[in-house]
């Protein structure tokens, strides 16, 4: 048992500094999206379907993160939240549910889309992807080419990956069936390290956003990125208040 925690970490941290060095160009591109974004006063949007919503919220109404961004609450799909639980999964074959979520949203053309999903192979993540862009909308998917390099089918009728609907990608690199261990006597792969790596690279994003917004106000160019607080330190709920109110007109989540 003690060996398999030692492995379980080495290939955490493995695929981390995989992911920090093979993506390095991709997650500045990405960051400076998101940057532009929130100087321009747009509006940002993070979407992941199941255990892909985890990465997806963990950058949203959170200490360190910028105010600006919202999740895009797809009924049945934050998290593992519907009971019975394979109804999520059902869920994410069904044609129209994330769509019609989000054009009953304030999103429009020039806001900013993160797109979350390991196998990018569902009907979900692909039509949500190519109705935002066809919305003027910039999506940066999040995903794992493993699976559309190992042939594993899609399920969209384009036949078409979320990679492939993406004005950016930033490739997670986990591996087909999301398992890093084996065991002779388990009877399938386990371990998965998909939500540490994907949420890495949302968080690396966002830091990176940051900086350059920091930098610009530094220079005068910009104003102050808008920031939460922790709640558990003194005065963190009063700014808190403050950071959504200034922002009121570009977040979901407070209404």
């Amino acid at each position: 048992m003690t060996d398999l925690v030692g492995q379980y970490f080495d290939a955490a941290v493995a695929h981390l500094e995989r992911v920090r060095t093979e993506e390095a160009a991709n997650i500045d591109a990405a960051a400076e999206l998101l940057a532009a974004a929130v100087a321009d006063g747009r509006r940002i949007f993070t979407f992941g379907a199941g255990h892909s919503s985890l990465a997806a919220q963990d950058v949203v109404y959170r200490a360190g993160g910028l105010v600006v961004i919202n999740l895009l609450n797809v009924p049945g799909m934050t998290g593992v939240n519907v009971m019975p639980a394979p109804l999520g999964s059902a869920l994410e074959r069904v044609s129209g549910l994330a769509t019609t979520t989000l054009d009953l949203t304030p999103a429009a053309a020039g806001d900013l889309l993160f797109l979350i999903s390991l196998s990018g192979r569902q009907v979900m993540p692909v039509e949500l992807a190519r109705h935002a862009r066809e919305r003027g909308m910039t999506v940066i998917g999040v995903t794992s080419l493993a699976y559309p390099v190992a042939e594993v089918g899609s399920n969209h009728p384009s036949g078409t990956y979320l990679k492939d609907n993406c004005d950016l990608v930033l490739d997670s690199k986990i591996a087909v069936g999301d398992g890093e261990l084996d065991h002779p006597a388990a009877g399938a792969p386990f371990g998965s390290v998909s939500t540490i790596v994907t949420s890495a690279l949302m968080q690396a994003v966002v830091a990176s956003a940051i900086g350059r917004l920091a930098d610009r106000a530094q220079r005068g160019e910009g104003s102050t990125p808008p920031l939460f607080r922790s709640g558990n330190v003194d005065g963190g709920t009063e700014w808190n208040a403050k950071a959504m109110a200034d922002n009121a007109e570009r977040i979901l989540y407070a209404w």
